[in-house]
């Protein structure tokens, strides 16, 4: 009997659960639709990452007052230099005073060579969910669905990240 009603429990309770549908962040697979999360480079040219589909895009989210983002930086912006065809990585700054701040913050630190962007108009980055720490790192995939996010800096991880996607067709 018990063998019974976990056969039939079972399959339930995991289609319910929302495994392989599109549940937003906390989607244990990771497939939620952003590709209209919007961002803005700096000349001000609002862009989205549907622009990016059929590559995978790692958004570092960060802030030029932040310690563990400034800790983090280095990385991104090396990973974003090795970015082609196949990857991009966009750093997404969320300080307050938008350019204001992020402007001389680069010419600060213009040996990392780090390519900016601050969330766009509209969407911004919504859709993405709450984003309550930085760094927060998301890892979208070629179809523009979240694979992957977490906040924290630990070295290499976003690498780790990054590679494991690119194996997804």
């Amino acid at each position: 009997m018990l063998r019974r009603l976990v056969l039939i429990v079972l399959p339930a309770l995991l289609l319910g659960c929302g495994l392989g549908r599109d549940e937003g962040p906390g989607d244990p697979l990771g497939r939620k639709r952003v590709s209209h999360a919007t961002f803005a480079d700096v000349s001000g040219q609002a862009r989205t990452l549907a622009e990016f589909g059929g590559k995978v895009v790692l958004i570092d989210v960060w802030a030029t007052w932040c310690p563990p983002c400034r800790k983090s930086l280095p990385e991104v912006a090396s990973l974003q230099k090795r970015g082609g065809e196949d990857f991009v990585v966009l750093a997404v700054s969320v300080d307050k005073g938008g350019w204001g701040d992020v402007t001389p913050f680069l010419q600060a630190n213009s040996s990392l060579g780090l390519e900016a962007h601050v969330p766009g108009p509209g969407e911004g980055l919504k859709p993405f969910g709450s984003i309550t720490a930085i760094p927060t790192t998301l890892v979208v995939d070629r179809q523009g669905r979240l694979r992957e996010r977490w906040s924290g800096y630990a070295p290499g991880r976003a690498e780790q990240a990054l590679a494991a996607a690119l194996k997804e067709p």
